[in-house]
């Protein structure tokens, strides 16, 4: 039995990179208007690049695992125990945080959304690539042939 690989849809890559967008520029729309003092924002600001960046970095060596691609032991630990704690960071900050309740969701249910969309994001860049690479005659991402 032969597994079929199509290459991610228009509408699927749009709506990765719109969750993605949405979620951080809500967020640091948000921090940018709050009356934190500037340390407090600075924390945040680090655990959304933080959290961006693990969940990307898991994202890829789970995917590198399946397909076979060597990915070292600790590597893939350190990848989970990254995203694991810049989750517990948020919430930390959060629960600790003298904000209203609303503003505990909106920066929470930011935070989340920005890190699917960049797991979203990097997994069809990785599809569409091998898609590109096994069927160049489609014409995708080359524009010599157009």
């Amino acid at each position: 039995m032969q597994v079929q690989f199509q290459r991610p849809t228009g509408a699927f890559i749009g709506a990765a990179w719109c969750s993605m967008a949405v979620g951080a520029i809500a967020y640091l729309a948000g921090l940018w208007n709050s009356t934190m003092q500037l340390n407090e924002q600075g924390y945040y600001f680090t655990i959304l690049m933080y959290g961006l960046f693990s969940a990307v970095s898991l994202q890829k060596s789970v995917r590198d695992r399946s397909e076979g691609i060597p990915v070292t032991g600790i590597y893939y630990g350190l990848c989970w125990t990254s995203l694991v704690i810049a989750i517990l960071l948020m919430t930390v900050g959060l629960w600790n945080a003298t904000m209203a309740m609303t503003e505990k969701g909106f920066y929470a249910m930011s935070f989340l959304l920005s890190l699917f969309g960049a797991v979203a994001v990097q997994k069809n860049i990785r599809d569409a690539a091998l898609f590109d690479k096994m069927h160049p005659q489609a014409g995708y991402g080359d524009d010599s042939q157009s």
